[in-house]
């Protein structure tokens, strides 16, 4: 089994370094000054316990892969990148197997809209990607929690087989046939991406605005008879399964959202996480003006290049920023 990592920012950056290392077959592919400096000197990843640079290969586009029977495109873009990404991976590979290593619960549905066989992957993976080339994973000695399931439910070979993989490559990974349920879970715990990346977790406000944006969620999903399993975050670290810890000396800084707003990329995943409850509300007759707010807040920031933790959590939430 060869593993194609579409994305290799923070998220699929960790997986193919890792499943590399570990002794898989991994193709990365990236873009940009990231895939430059990828191709020049290897990908590096820094982690509590050291820093290595691997000479994982990489391509720039999906049509530049020599797919072959077996091949497993994890997707780890963005959100907002999946459609376009899934467009032209079905145009060249259209039975390969999709695992969506990704936040959302959208990404899932629009590859089973192009795709026979796809695997829902749960993302709990403090990291961080800043510098081309560069990618830091701030857990350790397990760097995540990445567990796998067919979608929209049940395990099969593949999913065992993506499982063992990764755990062989130091995750904490399971095959799971709820893993849906999980997400949407993980789902809930993402609305308050969006507020960090607005505020920053340190504004005072931070905690009050996290819970309202959850609380529609909840009565969302509640609503539309959705299952989410709860919790799965902070079990994993009251568990030890993930430690939080300084990389060189420096605490992880924020969000996958504020990491977006940091490097300036224009645009933000909001849509697919404050946005899939916003949606879901209007379906079910649930007012959501919290993540609504926020969802316009994290768009009007990304489109105009604003820093993140510019905005106040106290005036978000009363509606005025």
């Amino acid at each position: 089994m060869r593993y194609v990592i579409i994305g290799a920012g923070a998220v699929g950056g960790t997986i193919g370094v890792r499943l590399y290392e570990s002794g898989q077959d991994v193709v990365l592919v990236a873009r940009g000054r990231h895939l430059a400096a990828i191709r020049d000197g290897g990908l590096r990843l820094d982690d509590p316990d050291r820093s290595r640079t691997v000479p994982v290969p990489a391509v720039g586009s999906v049509r530049d892969v020599d797919w072959r029977i077996g091949d497993v495109a994890v997707l780890a873009v963005k959100s907002q990148d999946t459609v376009a990404v899934l467009d032209e991976l079905a145009a060249v590979a259209p039975d390969v197997v999709v695992a969506c290593a990704q936040n959302g619960v959208g990404n899932e549905r629009a590859a089973a809209q192009r795709f026979a066989r796809v695997q829902a992957v749960l993302v709990i993976l403090p990291a961080e990607h800043y510098e081309p080339g560069v990618v830091v994973v701030t857990s350790g000695p397990v760097p995540g929690v990445l567990d796998v399931g067919t979608y929209p439910t049940g395990t099969d070979d593949v999913s065992e087989a993506i499982a063992a993989d990764l755990a062989a490559a130091g995750f904490s990974a399971h095959a799971d046939p709820a893993v849906m349920e999980a997400k949407y879970g993980k789902l809930l715990t993402n609305l308050a991406n969006a507020a960090d990346a607005a505020c920053g977790g340190d504004d005072p406000g931070f905690p009050a605005l996290a819970e309202a944006l959850t609380a529609e969620g909840r009565t969302v999903l509640d609503a539309a008879g959705i299952v989410a399993r709860t919790g799965e975050d902070q079990r994993v670290r009251d568990e030890g399964i993930l430690v939080d810890r300084p990389v060189a000396g420096q605490e992880r800084r924020g969000s996958s959202s504020w990491q977006s707003l940091q490097r300036g990329t224009g645009s933000i995943e909001a849509r697919f996480l404050n946005g899939e409850i916003v949606a879901l509300g209007s379906a079910h007759g649930v007012p959501t003006p919290v993540n609504a707010a926020l969802l316009r807040v994290a768009e009007e920031m990304a489109s105009h290049g604003e820093e993140p933790g510019t905005r106040s959590a106290e005036e978000l939430l009363a509606g005025k920023a």
